[in-house]
């Protein structure tokens, strides 16, 4: 496994589930792209979408993708992750689980997720999201 590659993801990753938007920016490209089934059938462009999202989630005590309510524990893992590399561009796949603790037992929450990243002048950024569902959802519209 590429581990500075790796290490890049969970900490771009760790920034979204604590909302912290600064480290966001910095793992971040300006012109990234984004589909994110659930949210649009559309492609998403730029960082304020999801900047808006954080600072409501942060202001609610909620995280970002959870089923839990106000300040419930979250934690996210990446099952069958796969990073390939190509000199200053890497592809991570993987399936985001994030897990809550509700009052009721712990809730699920997973996706596909591609994320694509480059490296320039040092830094790593993402700079494409690719989100799918992680059930078997039907090829044509109901």
């Amino acid at each position: 496994m590429e581990k500075e590659v790796l290490e890049f993801l969970l900490r771009h990753l760790q920034a979204i589930q604590e909302n912290d938007i600064a480290t966001y920016r910095a793992t971040t490209a300006e012109d990234l792209t984004l589909y994110e089934w659930w949210v649009t059938p559309h492609r998403i462009e730029g960082l304020p979408f999801h900047e808006f999202m954080m600072q409501a989630n942060a202001a609610r005590g909620t995280v970002f993708g959870a089923e839990g309510g106000e300040h419930a524990p979250t934690r996210f893992d990446l099952a069958n992750l796969r990073i390939q590399r190509y000199g200053d561009t890497a592809i991570a796949s993987y399936t985001l689980l994030i897990s809550t603790a509700t009052p009721e037992g712990v809730k699920v929450a997973a996706h596909n997720e591609s994320r694509v990243l480059i490296k320039q002048d040092g830094a790593w950024k993402v700079v494409h999201v690719h989100k799918s569902p992680a059930w078997q959802a039907p090829h044509t519209q109901p």
